[in-house]
């Protein structure tokens, strides 16, 4: 499938994976959040990835951001891809404040079961499944790896924010509320609950993350409710959770969705977002996903088409690596150098190439490492993408002991090996098979045969 799984890149610093958001730093004032294609349930990351989700999300969030600016800023800066937005740097506050208009779901599963109190708030008795409630209530939870209801005065007393910002994040809450039911309501979709997140930016409290989205809200049908309130149909992830509730095996829930369920995942948010924004999704769908965003990240100026990463296994390898970037340096391309021992800290190889692996944009190695020379080795048996050796020497018989290790490398490990700094650089920048750069060599190439004929011709004629 075309999906936006994990964002990938070593020209950008990924500082937090969430169950759907990748969270990426740009600088102390700016981050980018990356919304990819995974679902997610129950706390439990799916196996599956829903094909347009992640875009979805990032349409009907910042369509929200815009109508609600007259309650509460947000982070929101610009959307640079259908995935990604430019947010602005804020202190997140690690609580949850969900608001509740209809006693469905979690809540009425314990409701049914003799419970009233929700993190501090009675419910009222004699109500049904599906019922509107009176008034909203508000039942916060922590953001921790299993969301945990809390009530408002341990929210104060476990230290995770003030009573004054909880009470006017309550207050924001119930505003954004009350906007998005009326705003959906005229477009024949009842707001049942929603989920909101708050930050600090500059000592004011904005709304972060996402607002009113089929991840973050419950949406039922107005003509359906009003039919029958007790069999509504959800337009939102609670199609997915349902799915999984009667599916469970061994009373365990299922990791995988079944293809059909994906299929109609996809037809439903694809929906929502039309339903709420008026627009279709406004983008190739054809188009691999990776390619775009990548396209796009290179458009924004955020990263350069291609890298090369000069590995070397010691800090005393530094001077014979510079040489190698002072090459690279006139290609325009990301550079950049580590220190990794194959011997001494080898399980770090692992992870280090994992990014490399996956990334969006193309790349190289090149591994810089004396004697016996096993980061090469290494390197290649669990890389991706090309590695080219470049090994220092301290004599001839260094010389001769690594060229050795260095060409004879075991089966399905794939390493070339030059010599020459330059050449090592040349090498690393031709296997990125850049267009761009292509055209650079011809040239280059053309002026190194046409200073050959000058120089001809000036011998033979002196």
């Amino acid at each position: 499938m075309n999906c936006l799984g994990n964002f990938y890149t070593p020209q950008m610093k990924v500082i937090h994976r969430g169950k759907v958001r990748d969270s990426v730093r740009i600088d102390e004032k700016t981050r980018m959040i990356v919304v990819s294609d995974r679902i997610s349930s129950f706390d439990n990351v799916l196996n599956n990835f829903i094909p347009q989700k992640g875009a979805v999300l990032t349409g009907i969030t910042n369509y929200w951001f815009e109508k609600t600016k007259h309650i509460v800023d947000n982070h929101f800066i610009k959307m640079i891809d259908p995935n990604i937005s430019l947010v602005k740097e804020a202190q997140p506050i690690k609580i949850e404040v969900i608001v509740r208009g209809y006693l469905t779901g979690s809540m009425w599963r314990g409701y049914k079961n003799g419970k009233r109190n929700f993190s501090g708030v009675a419910a009222p008795d004699g109500l049904n499944q599906n019922d509107k409630f009176p008034t909203p209530l508000v039942t916060p939870t922590t953001k921790e790896d299993s969301d945990r209801p809390i009530t408002p005065e341990d929210i104060v007393k476990e230290g995770w924010t003030t009573k004054a910002i909880y009470d006017e994040m309550s207050k924001i809450s119930l505003e954004l509320f009350d906007f998005g039911s009326k705003f959906l309501e005229e477009k024949g979709i009842i707001l049942v609950d929603t989920k909101y997140e708050f930050g600090i930016i500059d000592g004011k409290i904005v709304l972060i993350d996402e607002i009113h989205t089929p991840d973050s809200s419950r949406f039922w049908s107005l003509e359906d409710y009003k039919k029958d309130s007790t069999k509504v149909d959800s337009i939102d992830k609670e199609y997915v959770r349902q799915w999984l509730l009667a599916n469970k095996v061994d009373g365990k829930l299922p990791s995988v969705l079944a293809e059909e369920v994906i299929e109609e995942t996809n037809r439903r948010y694809l929906d929502i977002h039309q339903r709420i924004t008026g627009d279709k999704l406004n983008y190739d769908f054809n188009e691999d996903v990776y390619d775009r965003v990548k396209r796009n990240l290179i458009s924004e100026g955020l990263i350069k088409d291609g890298y090369v990463i000069i590995i070397m296994g010691s800090p005393m390898d530094l001077p014979h690596c510079e040489k190698i970037k002072a090459v690279l340096d006139k290609y325009d391309i990301y550079i950049d150098m580590r220190v990794t021992s194959a011997h001494k800290n080898g399980e770090r190889i692992g992870g280090i190439t994992d990014v490399y692996n996956n990334s969006l944009e193309p790349g190289c190695v090149i591994a810089v490492a004396g004697r016996s020379n096993g980061l090469g080795g290494a390197l290649a048996a669990n890389l991706a993408i090309p590695l080219i050796n470049c090994p220092p020497f301290k004599d001839k018989v260094d010389m001769m002991v690594n060229i050795n290790s260095s060409l004879v490398m075991p089966s399905k490990t794939p390493a070339s090996t030059v010599i020459d700094v330059s050449s090592a650089a040349l090498a690393a920048l031709r296997s990125l098979n850049l267009q761009r750069l292509k055209t650079v060599f011809r040239n280059e190439i053309k002026e190194v045969k046409e200073s050959l004929i000058i120089a001809d011709d000036e011998i033979r004629n002196s």
